[in-house]
């Protein structure tokens, strides 16, 4: 039976790091379920310059990620869908990643406003016990912020901010390594597997040399 990793993009700034966890995700030969919220599609083309339209998922998909998806195991939800498949706990998944996660995605998972699918989608995992990482990348932060921050924590989810390591590359690190140490930290804290980074050896410099 066919379980996908669900991977939600809500509006927030950093969507190269959504597209890195669903390429880390594909490379592993792992199903996804995409849902890409309304303020999402205006965050993607503001920071890629490309669409991302229901109709034409597929193709906007394609573009966005560089990749061909001929073989690839996606499916496509519609934000507004509340019916979908990953509205309910019976709809098998392993888990699901939201990134990036706005502040009000995590303020609608942690107080389960569910007012559209992927906010949905989140509390239906939390609920069902299974793997919900949540990625935020605003800065600074507020009380109310951290307080819905705290509430996912104890609600079972893992918080993991945008916050990239420095040590496989060093100053000179490229946007994409630094993009891709967060998305590996993501596929880590899901269970799959990855080469996205190289990992710390226990030796300074290593990584580099």
């Amino acid at each position: 039976m066919r379980e996908p990793w669900v991977v939600g993009v809500s509006g927030a700034s950093g969507t190269p790091y959504a597209a890195a966890v669903i390429g880390g995700l594909l490379d592993a030969g792992e199903p996804v379920d995409l849902i890409v919220s309304r303020a999402a599609r205006l965050t993607v083309l503001d920071e890629t310059g490309r669409p991302f339209r229901d109709g034409h998922w597929a193709e906007d998909l394609a573009a966005w990620l560089g990749r061909d998806l001929t073989s690839a195991d996606v499916r496509h939800w519609p934000a507004g869908d509340l019916a979908a498949g990953p509205s309910s706990g019976s709809y098998r998944v392993r888990g699901m990643a939201v990134v990036p996660a706005s502040t009000a995605a995590c303020a609608g998972v942690a107080i389960g406003l569910s007012k559209d699918l992927l906010q949905r989608a989140a509390e239906v995992n939390l609920k069902e016990r299974r793997p919900v990482v949540l990625v935020p990348r605003e800065t600074p932060v507020t009380r109310s912020h951290l307080e819905h921050l705290i509430a996912l924590h104890d609600a079972g989810a893992v918080v993991l901010p945008a916050s990239p390591g420095f040590y496989g590359a060093g100053a000179a690190a490229s946007a994409q390594q630094l993009v891709d140490f967060v998305a590996g930290k993501v596929l880590d804290a899901l269970g799959v597997p990855h080469t996205l980074f190289r990992r710390w050896s226990g030796q300074l410099g290593a990584a580099r040399s």
